[in-house]
């Protein structure tokens, strides 16, 4: 492929994950696509051959950009691993709640319209959500002891992607970011829960005894009390 073609695929990409976003999939036609983009049907073709395909494209995108465009800037910006799972989020408020959240999330939205009938665009937008997914499980995963024994952390990076879907969809219907402020303070406060539970078990033990009595369980010997003498001073 030559630079032009590169070029030329690269706006008709641009403006078609646009389109999709600002429309739908279904309400986009390809005039509109090539209108945008300021190219040709056979530019198009030559690379996409057919509307189907240009979708797969845009979120093979979506998978490329995901580093670049979404996490790096958190982690770049963001030292703590945990204050970066709310960083993420307040990013996603920034750029959703100048309209509104009336488009919501591009990809949760042709994960909504395509993915029950076109089988490749949802191995896609699996992909997606399982690569965001990741990346906040590596956060969780460098939290170390700050997270309980025994956490899931992929399951908890997956309910982290599960509250900020369900609370981008929320401040959609309602056209006002607080349904999706809600959301995050919740889940802001299950974290502080998970961070208390930690912190307690780092102090008594996983499971919650004090330091004598894990160290009885665990048959080591402890200084027996004091007797205090019951002769009476003359």
């Amino acid at each position: 492929m030559t630079r032009e073609e590169a070029s030329t695929r690269d706006k008709i990409l641009d403006a078609a994950a646009r389109l999709f976003h600002e429309q739908g999939y279904h309400a986009t036609g390809i005039a509109t696509i090539l209108r945008e983009a300021d190219a040709n049907a056979g530019s198009l073709y030559h690379v996409f051959p057919s509307k189907e395909a240009l979708l797969e494209g845009v979120l093979e995108r979506y998978v490329q950009l995901l580093r670049p465009v979404v996490m790096d800037p958190v982690e770049n910006a963001e030292r703590d691993p945990i204050g970066r799972v709310f960083a993420l989020l307040e990013q996603y408020r920034r750029w959703l709640s100048p309209n509104g959240f009336v488009m919501g999330c591009p990809i949760g939205n042709l994960a909504l319209e395509v993915g029950d009938n076109n089988a490749a665009a949802r191995v896609l937008i699996d992909r997606n959500f399982a690569n965001w997914s990741a990346v906040v499980r590596s956060w969780l995963d460098a939290a170390g002891n700050r997270l309980p024994a025994g956490t899931d952390r992929k399951r908890l990076g997956d309910f982290v992607l599960t509250v900020m879907e369900g609370a981008i969809m929320l401040a959609r219907a309602s056209g006002s970011p607080e349904p999706f402020d809600a959301g995050v303070e919740q889940l802001r406060r299950y974290f502080d829960l998970l961070q208390e539970q930690a912190l307690t078990e780092r102090r008594t033990g996983p499971g919650g005894k004090s330091a004598s009595r894990a160290a009885k369980s665990a048959g080591t010997p402890t200084r027996p009390a004091r007797k205090q003498s019951s002769r009476r001073r003359t």
